[in-house]
């Protein structure tokens, strides 16, 4: 949208702001593109100006200008649609208003070429920046490719993995003895542990705040109450068969995900096993299915909608947190009805 004429008859340019609130030129560059390093009353004196004279930035000289577009890219490989759309929605609350927008690239880290097809999207649309979701957070190769092309990133991940700059820690292991404390003040004893797949850092962590949480009591996991799953509904009701199946059965499961805790109720449906009276189970992530459930999952939340909005924010203004020691989220435990003490 072109600018109004400032009376010669021309277009104003940002040289002509600049000019007339007698700022310069990097100081109007930092109010078009919402740095928060102006002073409230420049920004006001200026912005002022604008919409007087009718001065809108052209999008795509802004973009050739940065040598970038104005897009943020989200990069992930993850089988909870749920958890994907509450991190779009916390990106998308922190680049309302801002000039950027959202653009997101799903792949699959098995796939022997999915760190080039990441190279070919951040490339391709000249990305400001991205944000990098478990799993694909925590391949190192991946960071180092985007650091060779200079392609601004940040990871999302239970633990700090990188330079505090570009992390966002979730602290999974934290959520995960906060339920074991809670499983052990309710009274059980005999507990059983469906874990997410060995090679996600995130299940490691729920897995080791959960053993580590239940020991601090003297209690101690056997192997045959560890089952590993996929942190899918399948593969949940694939665990809770081999755990509900004998006549000795534990009183209490921890799941490391929502979808895996719901493959436990349908099992124990089928076995004609009654949630809470004869088998508490609790859930992670306090997805909308948890309160959806029958009776509703007591579950572990993870401010997943604040993790993406923290995220974004990170890459849009890295001037204003390049200075955080670290960016954390913390989980803690929803409590519901999933859970009572062991009969």
């Amino acid at each position: 949208m072109p600018a109004k004429p400032t009376g010669s008859g021309k277009a104003s340019t940002i040289n002509d702001i600049a000019r007339l609130s007698g700022v310069s030129k990097k100081t109007v560059s930092r109010i078009i593109n919402h740095s928060p390093l102006v002073r409230k009353d420049t920004r006001e004196k200026v912005e002022a100006l604008m919409r007087e004279v009718g001065y809108s930035p052209d999008p795509m000289a802004r973009g050739l200008a940065f040598r970038k577009s104005f897009l943020i890219g989200m990069v992930y490989d993850n089988p909870t649609a749920q958890y994907i759309v509450n991190m779009q929605y916390g990106a998308l609350d922190a680049i309302r208003d801002s000039g950027f927008e959202l653009v997101v690239h799903p792949c699959d880290s098995r796939s022997p070429n999915y760190i080039d097809g990441v190279r070919r999207f951040a490339q391709q649309q000249k990305l400001h920046g991205i944000m990098l979701v478990p799993r694909v957070s925590e391949d190192q190769a991946l960071a180092d490719m985007l650091l060779e092309i200079g392609c601004r990133y940040v990871r999302i991940a239970p633990v700090a993995m990188d330079d505090m700059s570009r992390m966002v820690v979730t602290h999974d292991r934290d959520g995960a003895t906060e339920a074991a404390d809670y499983l052990h003040m309710l009274g059980h004893r005999d507990i059983a542990l469906i874990t997410g797949p060995g090679n996600y850092r995130s299940a490691l962590e729920r897995t080791a705040g959960f053993v580590e949480g239940l020991g601090r009591y003297g209690l101690e996991l056997p192997k045959s109450r560890i089952v590993e799953a996929g942190y899918t509904f399948e593969s949940g009701v694939s665990a809770a068969e081999k755990l509900l199946a004998g006549k000795q059965r534990p009183t209490a499961i921890f799941t490391g995900n929502d979808e895996m805790a719901a493959g436990v109720y349908k099992v124990a449906m089928r076995s004609g096993i009654h949630i809470p009276q004869q088998l508490s189970v609790v859930g992670f992530d306090d997805s909308p299915l948890a309160s959806r459930l029958w009776p509703s999952l007591t579950s572990v939340r993870r401010p997943t909608r604040d993790t993406g909005r923290l995220a974004a924010s990170m890459l849009v203004q890295p001037d204003a947190t390049s200075t955080l020691s670290a960016a954390s989220v913390r989980p803690h435990l929803v409590i519901r009805d999933s859970c009572q003490p062991p009969e």
